[in-house]
Parts: C-alpha cells; sequence; structure tokens
C-alpha cells in the first residue's frame, strides 16, 4: 500500500485547518466549480483567438512594454485578451481553494491532494503556456500545446471530482477485461482527435491575430484525417454500447450513450462549420463540445471500475477483477 500524502503545512496553519473542518459536500462543489471554470477558461481563450485578441496585450508578463494593466490605447482587443488573463487567476484561486479544502476536510482522504494539488499547478503551467504563446507571437504549434494542457487540468478536475465521494478501498472493474480495455482504446483515440484537431485549427483562418503565421498543413487534407479520426472515434463509442449492454453492464452503457449523443452533437458542428467557411460562434461551440466529449469519455472510464470500501469482505473483493486505477 501506497502511504498517504503529508502536507508539511506550519504547525499554525495545521491548527486552523482542523478548526474548521470542510464537509464532503463542499469539497465536492469546490471540485465540480474547478471543472466548468478550466472549461470557461478554454472558450474565452477561444474568444480571445476568434476576435483576434490574441496580441491584444503585446507582451508577457506585462500588457504593455510599461503597464502591466490593459491601456485606453489597446483598444477592445486589449480589454479582450487582459480579461482571459484576469480569468486564469479566478480559476487559481479556486483552484487553490480546493486544495485547502482537501487539507481541511476529515477524516483525510487518499488520493484527494495529489489531484488537487495537480489541478492548482496546472494554472501556473498555463499562465507560462500563455506567455510563451504570446512572446513567439501566436505559434499555431505553442497555441495547440496551450490548448492541450487544459484537457488535461480538466481531466485532472473531473478525477478529482469524482474520487471525492468514491471509498478508499480496492479498484475494481465492473465490465469484463476486455471491454475495459475497449473503453481504454476509445479514450486514446478521442485523445487523438484532440491533438489533430489542434492542427486544423493551427492551419486555418482563425490565428488570433491578422499577422500571426499559420502551421503550413494544407487545411483541407488535415481535416480530413480529423474527420476519419472522429469516425472512427464514433464507432468504437457505439461498440462500447453494444458490448456493455451484452454484457448487463447498465451504468457503463449509460454513460456511452451520453457520449455518442456528445460526440454526434460535436460531429455536427464540426462538419456546419467546415462547409459553412469557419464562422467564429460555431468554432467557439466547437471548443466547448471538445470539453464535453473529454469529460464524456472520462465518464465511460469512470462507469467501468468503482472502488469498494475498506471494510468490503474478502471474498467480496476477491471476485471482482483488480485494475490499476489512474485516479
Amino acid at each position: 500500500m501506497k502511504p498517504s500524502v503529508r502536507f508539511p503545512a506550519p504547525a499554525a496553519l495545521r491548527r486552523l485547518l482542523d478548526r474548521f473542518p470542510v464537509s464532503i459536500t463542499l469539497l465536492r462543489r469546490l471540485a465540480y466549480a474547478s471543472i466548468i471554470a478550466n472549461v470557461a477558461i478554454v472558450v474565452t481563450g477561444g474568444a480571445v483567438r476568434l476576435t483576434a485578441s490574441g496580441l491584444g496585450c503585446p507582451t508577457w508578463p506585462r500588457c504593455t512594454d510599461g503597464s502591466y494593466v490593459v491601456t485606453a490605447e489597446m483598444g477592445v482587443h486589449g480589454v479582450i485578451e487582459f480579461g482571459n488573463r484576469l480569468l486564469t487567476f479566478l480559476v487559481g484561486v479556486i483552484a487553490l481553494a480546493t486544495v485547502l479544502a482537501v487539507l481541511a476536510h476529515r477524516p483525510r482522504r487518499k488520493g484527494l491532494l495529489g489531484l488537487a494539488v495537480a489541478v492548482f499547478l496546472g494554472i501556473p503551467a498555463q499562465i507560462v503556456l500563455g506567455g510563451i504563446t504570446v512572446r513567439t507571437h501566436l505559434n499555431p504549434w505553442v497555441v495547440g500545446l496551450h490548448f492541450l494542457a487544459s484537457m488535461a487540468v480538466i481531466a485532472a478536475a473531473y478525477a478529482l471530482w469524482r474520487r471525492t465521494v468514491e471509498p478508499d478501498g480496492p479498484v475494481v472493474a465492473t465490465v469484463p477485461g476486455p471491454l475495459r480495455t475497449l473503453a481504454l482504446l476509445t479514450t486514446v483515440v478521442g485523445a487523438a482527435v484532440l491533438v489533430v484537431g489542434t492542427w486544423v485549427t493551427g492551419s486555418g483562418p482563425h490565428s488570433g491575430d491578422h499577422g500571426a503565421k499559420r502551421n503550413g498543413l494544407d487545411p483541407q487534407a488535415i481535416a480530413q484525417v480529423h474527420a476519419d479520426a472522429v469516425f472512427l472515434l464514433i464507432g468504437l463509442s457505439v461498440a462500447m454500447i453494444f458490448a456493455f449492454r451484452a454484457t448487463g453492464s447498465a451504468r457503463a452503457t449509460r454513460a456511452a450513450v451520453v457520449l455518442v449523443a456528445v460526440e454526434l452533437g460535436q460531429g455536427l458542428i464540426g462538419f456546419v462549420q467546415y462547409f459553412t467557411h469557419l464562422p467564429a460562434v460555431l468554432v467557439a461551440a466547437h471548443m466547448l463540445g471538445s470539453c464535453l466529449v473529454l469529460l464524456a469519455t472520462l465518464g465511460v472510464l469512470w462507469s467501468t471500475r468503482e472502488r469498494r470500501p475498506r471494510q468490503a469482505t474478502p471474498d467480496t473483493v476477491r471476485t471482482a477483477e483488480p485494475v490499476t486505477a489512474a485516479a
């Protein structure tokens, strides 16, 4: 058994946290708020790019060479870019509050602190990536990495949210091994769709600034690769529905149905935006849809396993198939 994470806080802070214990309800709400906040920062970041405000603040960490805040001369583009920077700090405050809530919760929960810290550290990492994005004049590869980092933070926030209501016992599979492998494969393909999607974005017209370079890929060719990956993802997701139903896994079946519904909606937005020459409003909806597809995919993964209470009988644990937990 791995040792639990200890918090090397000063004694005064530990005493303060002990005096104000946090309920599991508040902790779960903070974790949920962290998911929403990180999805929101993806959408607002998209708004920055779609309004050509990516260099509204042309330098970093200052907004201009002489000011940390937006000035009147920067106009609306400066306001949009600086507003997105401010929102990042709000996301960080929520992440920090979640870390403190984990520390103040009694009894201490195994695994929660590591996830909460991962979400919190993802915020300064995103700030640095955002700075590199500005410094490289919106290099499309860096912009794509910035987006994918947000996806990783959202995944960690989701894992934390799900862990808050799980017991601390062993993880066991609730579906046969091959079907869990199918769910993992679907997750990998979903991640590949996100990566290729950033390549499509980097080849398209919404660069974030009229002078920003594109990645040099052929827009039609890379869009076709993206579409093919989406078809594969939907095919695997539909296969999961039938496979889960055949094995009587009702919870996993429901999660797979939700995933397919979200994928079909996202796919419809993608096709419409492509044939309507990428209107900004549909591109923004597509970015939101990417977050929802990720969350729905993680929902399927969680539906294929569960944690048993520590006091579970040896026979109960022995009859379930052990798996390696990601959270």
